[in-house]
């Protein structure tokens, strides 16, 4: 191999380390660990870094004003709640009996810091609407 080689394979392989590192570094900051709040309750440590828990919002306790930028409710699994504070954009569709999922971090004992709130899917509901429609629509009498 001419020193000119060497040089140009060297240099590829420092720059393919970077690239290779830079994307590892970019992909682990952006893994969120998800979990139900009874999986968040149930663990025997709570987690340090930023989570992801789905639940359902819970029909006591919730505080949420058209227009603001914050919501308070709680978020209720099979056996455990959780209070959640999110800042943010709220979402139309919140309202107790939703399922949602929110991230962030556990702050204390059953309180919850969220900035990144989000609905389950609103086609879900409008499937079982169609799906009634079409049932009314059959016991109708034709003419």
């Amino acid at each position: 191999m001419n020193p000119a080689t060497i040089k140009l394979t060297v240099a590829a392989l420092i720059a393919l380390s970077a690239v290779a590192y830079l994307a590892l570094t970019g992909l682990a900051s952006g893994w969120v660990y998800y979990m139900t709040v009874d999986e968040l309750f149930a663990s025997e440590q709570a987690p340090e870094r930023r989570l992801r828990v789905g639940g359902m919002v819970g029909e006591e306790h919730f505080h949420s004003q058209p227009g603001d930028l914050r919501a308070r409710f709680q978020m209720v699994g099979e056996t455990a709640s959780l209070t959640v504070d999110y800042r943010g954009v709220v979402p139309p569709m919140l309202a107790p009996g939703i399922e949602v999922v929110v991230e962030g971090r556990l702050e204390s004992d059953r309180h919850f810091a969220a900035d990144v709130l989000l609905t389950k899917c609103a086609s879900k509901y409008q499937a079982e609407e169609h799906a009634k429609r079409l049932e009314n629509e059959d016991d109708r009498p034709r003419r």
